[in-house]
């Protein structure tokens, strides 16, 4: 059995959604291990004892603490060491919240702006916002790429996540439509150094995580990003 760290809890997207739908994926193939204060707890040691890293979690440090999660000097995981981490060969997954960084949602000082920043930098797009809560359709538009394996187009009530995606050398794997959100890119990969990143949009409701076909696809990315697939 393979150990996966997630990291999630922010104000917006409380932890119990995130472990309940990692719950109904709990097996014989994955535990998953939960951290929500990542400032305090996650150190570059516990980093790499994990294949696959998770993130569900925006720029605060709990839900219950909105200041930001990443502060130099302060956090001793902050992006450039998940870039190290993925450039020496692990795994790293944004889900949802995770992609929910822009330079609007950072403090001014330049502590906690630059690290903001470079988690930007690092995940390759820029959150722009998201209409109000409505039915967004996932529509698979690279079904021979290993993520896509078994997945089908789908249709959940969500936050329909507008991203502006720059990161070089990304493959897209899916768009989300909404009447009010319009086409987005939904979900995409790439290799950075000898380890994978993969990308998804969608997950802010219990609906979206209950789905056979959200799950294949979370499933499907894990084994991707560790280089099963």
């Amino acid at each position: 059995m393979k150990r996966v760290l997630v990291l999630c809890d922010d104000l917006w997207h409380p932890a119990e959604v995130i472990e309940k739908g990692f719950a109904r994926m709990e097996g014989e193939t994955y535990h998953f291990d939960f951290i929500m204060a990542v400032k305090d707890i996650l150190t570059p040691e516990l980093l790499d004892q994990y294949p696959v890293v998770i993130n569900c979690k925006s720029n605060n440090v709990i839900a219950a603490n909105t200041e930001p999660w990443f502060e130099e000097g302060v956090t001793e995981v902050c992006p450039q060491q998940f870039r190290d981490y993925v450039e020496q060969g692990g795994g790293f997954i944004s889900i949802h919240s995770g992609n929910a960084f822009s330079e609007q949602f950072c403090r001014t000082e330049e502590k906690f702006q630059r690290p903001c920043r470079e988690y930007i930098d690092f995940i390759g797009n820029r959150f722009t916002g998201h209409p109000p809560r409505c039915p967004v359709s996932v529509h698979v538009t690279n079904p021979e790429h290993p993520v896509m394996k078994g997945v089908n187009d789908f249709t959940e009530r969500d936050e329909h996540y507008q991203v502006e995606v720059f990161a070089e050398g990304a493959e897209t794997l899916f768009e989300t439509t909404s009447e009010t959100g319009g086409v987005q890119t939904g979900g995409y990969v790439k290799e950075a150094g000898r380890g994978r990143l993969c990308v998804l949009m969608p997950g802010h409701t219990m609906a979206v995580w209950e789905n056979d076909n959200f799950r294949q696809m979370v499933l499907n990315a894990i084994a991707w990003c560790k280089k099963d697939r």
